[in-house]
């Protein structure tokens, strides 16, 4: 855990939970791609580049989320770089109570005020073209969040975040938290003809081709659709329907996994909405989904 390993010239990932990416810079710079998820792994980046006598540039934010950009506080301190973060992103890395905010809908509790939801805060700046590396390309990627962009780097490396699950986490838990269900699958149609020398998901084998993979997702994201909207073949209410989604996918409710997995039906449902496929009408004061 925490190898540095090398793909091609001066692009690099750090194998961890979530992947971190490094591109090596002239001078002995280098930047990162996210930073992990807590203080810890924020040292143990550090501990990679003290061993090289490499200096932190920079680090270029895929997305908000606690396990992408918990170590950018400890690594901004202790080595001044600068925090870029793209759109929205910006807002939620200078202020991640943002994150378990929006996921409960209102004042989170603090069985949801954790580092897997709540990292700590760091100087984000804006993400813009002129702010990237000589070589480099941001690629927008939204769907799993609002702003996500992946990267690619001067030797045709892709870092492409959590745009895209493995086909392992797939199949045995069936369902993948999103926020835009058709932002997600547009970006992953994109991703399957997307250039580039290798491929490097957050979350996911790195591979020379990422159009199997990226299929896939897109037919489980289906799959899931065509699940909910079953599920909701007499009118519903959303707790209700929620719990039928646990059983059917044989979850374990806690109050986390309500919260992201109660997030990610109400974007399914909101998707479904748009297409024609369910409709929501409210009996005795109650909000119920159908099939329509």
């Amino acid at each position: 855990m925490y190898e540095l390993i090398q793909v091609s010239g001066r692009s690099y990932y750090i194998d961890c939970p979530s992947k971190i990416g490094l591109v090596r810079l002239e001078g002995g710079e280098v930047c990162l791609i996210d930073s992990g998820s807590d203080k810890d792994a924020g040292r143990k980046v550090r501990q990679l580049l003290d061993a090289r006598g490499w200096k932190l540039r920079a680090i270029y934010i895929t997305h908000s989320h606690a396990d992408h950009i918990g170590g950018c506080q400890y690594l901004q301190k202790q080595t001044g770089c600068r925090i870029y973060a793209p759109g929205i992103e910006q807002a939620f890395t200078r202020n991640p109570i943002l994150e378990p905010a929006f996921l409960w809908g209102g004042c989170p509790p603090k069985e949801l005020r954790h580092k897997f939801l709540l990292a700590q805060e760091s100087e984000a700046l804006p993400l813009t073209p002129e702010v990237l590396p000589e070589g480099w390309e941001a690629i927008d990627l939204p769907g799993h969040c609002f702003s996500m962009t992946g990267y690619r780097s001067p030797d045709g490396v892709v870092y492409l975040a959590d745009c895209l699950s493995g086909r392992e986490t797939l199949d045995k838990y069936r369902i993948a938290y999103l926020w835009d269900v058709g932002a997600s699958l547009e970006t992953l149609e994109r991703v399957s003809t997307l250039p580039g020398k290798l491929f490097i998901p957050a979350h996911a084998e790195v591979t020379e081709d990422i159009a199997p993979l990226a299929r896939y997702n897109m037919e489980k994201i289906r799959e899931t659709a065509a699940d909910i909207t079953a599920l909701c073949a007499e009118p519903i209410s959303f707790d209700a329907l929620l719990a039928k989604l646990f059983r059917f996918y044989g979850l374990t409710m806690t109050l986390q996994q309500h919260a992201l997995l109660g997030s990610t039906l109400r974007s399914y449902l909101s998707w479904l909405q748009g297409c024609g496929a369910v409709e929501a009408g409210i009996e005795n004061e109650l909000l119920l989904w159908r099939r329509c």
